[in-house]
């Protein structure tokens, strides 16, 4: 049987790609890419010529079926998405239980994530903290949020630019207004800031600034 190879592209800087994860692109016999159009400056850049198949949230129950079997035919495929590790909110779940519980072998390279940077330059403490990804847009997002507030690990969050100010302002609401936290946005990119402080501190800097580019959240857990 093939290998599943889960890898990794930069956050940013294309110079966070690893010489690993070039040459497994370029050997294996198919990339599965979260956005072809995306994937396709990354692989050109390199000089990867392998053949993409689109694979994103909207198709991947379809999708994984396919892949298994063409791992279980001998080829080995690649799953990238459009930056970071795929499968940390990012498609890639799906298609990796399917193989790990069909006996494919799965290899996850080691590379880009944007929350690891966020998380260390925040100053906050590192030793234990929660990944949270995306908080539920509606349904459960209140219930999470209350949760959360009795939550002693460092937490990290993922955010859009349309909704930083959304939701560092519920934090504020629901955690307090003087929690610790602190704010990275445009990892690895040229434009790359971070921003620390309170959470009311943080609501009043991105409303007078606009928020642009993704954004890192990491908020300081309840103190006992």
């Amino acid at each position: 049987m093939g290998k599943l190879f889960v890898v990794p592209t930069p956050v940013g800087n294309l110079e966070d790609m690893t010489f690993r994860a070039i040459n497994v692109l370029k050997e294996c016999d198919l990339i599965l890419a979260e956005d072809t159009r995306t994937s396709a400056f990354l692989l050109k850049h390199f000089g990867i010529e392998t053949h993409m198949q689109s694979h994103h949230k909207f198709n991947e129950h379809q999708t994984s079926e396919q892949v298994v079997s063409r791992l279980k035919g001998g080829e080995n495929i690649a799953l990238i998405s459009d930056a970071g590790t795929p499968a940390i909110s990012d498609p890639g779940f799906f298609v990796v239980r399917a193989c790990v519980q069909a006996g494919i072998e799965v290899e996850c390279l080691p590379g880009a994530t944007a929350f690891v940077p966020a998380l260390v330059m925040s100053g906050l403490p590192n030793d234990r903290f929660c990944f949270e990804g995306f908080l539920p847009q509606k349904k459960g997002r209140q219930t999470r949020l209350k949760e959360l507030a009795e939550e002693n690990r460092t937490m990290v969050f993922y955010e859009s630019p349309y909704r930083v100010v959304k939701t560092l302002s519920q934090l504020s609401e629901y955690l307090g207004n003087e929690r610790e936290a602190s704010v990275s946005r445009e990892i690895s990119k040229i434009f790359a800031q971070t921003v620390r402080g309170t959470l009311s501190e943080l609501t009043a800097h991105f409303t007078k600034n606009e928020p642009k580019g993704e954004f890192v959240i990491v908020v300081k857990g309840k103190e006992n």
